[in-house]
């Protein structure tokens, strides 16, 4: 009796069992399915893109530098500040080469008279050729303007020793102030030998500026000599005039040639002057300032780094197997780690011509005989398409580290 009351009730149980199974099997299968075709789509669109997380943000450092000699009179910025594009950063003491500006206007302004003189003598002399007075009046007046032009030197000559004479005082002076800082070791021993060997070349221009006035003046005595000697040869000169024709041309030529080099020398002062002022060559943040209020520059002296803010690309290092279907102008996604993840929009610029182990200061040399394959990368420039407006809070920073996303499909 136990048997035959279980049996009515087991059968129902076995068919409820058996009706479920096959909708599992049909579940089961629909979810394997399900995954290899998201597997299978997740690989098809992996194949759009190549992407690395070797690459980092790139830009051009700009090191400032003197490019003339000084003192530093003014700095305008600190480190870390952001300066833009020709900003003023420091000046340098420019009473100096102001006045080897002036000196050079002065010796142009002279070198012009002169040519003026050279050139009015041309066809002066040309003329007077052909008669003997008026070779006489054309000699004449050429000595005359000899000694006046001999007279002006002079006078040149001279304020040059003034002025010698007050750069060997200033330098003197700076001696005199140097000596005790130097004892206090307030300066070094170089900033000191340096003022006192610009005091002994100043004194020697002194000494060479009143040489340059004794030659002068003997230059007046020879041009008043001339003067005589013109007016008593004055019948003989006619016979010579092709030649003083030919002699005053060269003469003009001469006086041309000596006008284009005071020009330049103007020239070269006005820049040299323009360089007083140190000025920011891009637009960036300040950094590794090394610069100071009273310090001695000299040609070449490093002051400050500028990083840029705006002239920036990505460099990103791709295995060797990533670059078979990159090529230029293909577009790039790129995402920034330190801004969270956000993300900028490039193109690809160039491909590198050799791999990084290759460009390395130390290349392996795989004829040793310990050869190992390891997949090798290529550096990649990526620039950035809209940077003005992506970055417009300019917080993208050279080494930044980026994931670029290059879409190869």
């Amino acid at each position: 009796m136990s048997d035959e009351t279980k049996t009515p009730e087991a059968t129902p149980k076995a068919e409820e069992i058996q009706e479920k199974n096959p909708r599992r099997k049909f579940i089961v299968l629909g979810v394997i399915l399900l995954l290899i075709v998201g597997a299978g789509l997740f690989y098809w669109h992996s194949t759009f893109t190549e992407s690395t997380d070797d690459a980092q943000v790139d830009g051009d450092i700009y090191q400032v530098s003197s490019r003339v000699a000084g003192q530093v009179i003014k700095v305008y910025v600190e480190d870390n500040q952001k300066v833009e594009a020709g900003q003023l950063l420091a000046e340098i003491d420019p009473k100096d080469y102001q006045v080897a500006l002036e000196q050079a206007q002065a010796n142009l302004a002279s070198a012009q008279a002169s040519a003026i003189q050279a050139t009015a003598n041309v066809p002066i002399t040309s003329v007077s050729a052909n008669t003997s007075v008026a070779t006489t009046r054309t000699d004449v007046d050429a000595a005359e303007a000899a000694v006046s032009q001999a007279q002006k030197q002079a006078q040149a000559a001279e304020a040059r020793v003034e002025q010698a004479k007050a750069n060997q005082t200033k330098s003197d002076l700076d001696v005199q102030r140097y000596t005790p800082l130097v004892q206090k070791d307030v300066i070094s021993k170089q900033q000191y030998d340096g003022a006192v060997a610009q005091a002994a070349a100043n004194k020697a221009g002194v000494l060479e500026a009143e040489a340059q006035v004794i030659a002068q003046r003997a230059a007046v005595s020879q041009a008043l000599q001339r003067l005589a000697a013109s007016k008593s040869q004055a019948s003989e000169s006619v016979k010579n005039g092709p030649q003083q024709v030919r002699a005053q041309r060269a003469r003009a030529n001469a006086a041309l040639a000596e006008v284009k080099q005071a020009q330049a020398k103007v020239d070269q002062a006005v820049l040299n002057l323009s360089y007083t002022k140190i000025t920011a060559p891009a637009t960036g943040i300040v950094n590794k300032k090394n610069v100071q209020v009273g310090a001695n520059l000299s040609v070449g002296q490093d002051l400050l780094t500028i990083i840029p803010l705006n002239d920036l690309w990505v460099t990103a290092n791709f295995k060797e197997t990533q670059i078979d279907r990159m090529h230029s102008g293909q577009p790039v996604t790129i995402e920034v780690d330190a801004l969270g993840g956000r993300k900028f929009h490039g193109k690809v610029t160039q491909i590198g011509g050799a791999t990084g182990s290759r460009l390395s200061l130390f290349p392996p040399e795989n004829a040793t005989g310990n050869y190992v394959k390891v997949v090798q990368r290529i550096p990649v420039r990526i620039d950035f398409t809209n940077l003005s407006q992506e970055n417009s809070d300019q917080k993208l920073r050279p080494g930044f580290s980026v994931v670029p996303d290059v879409r190869v499909k």
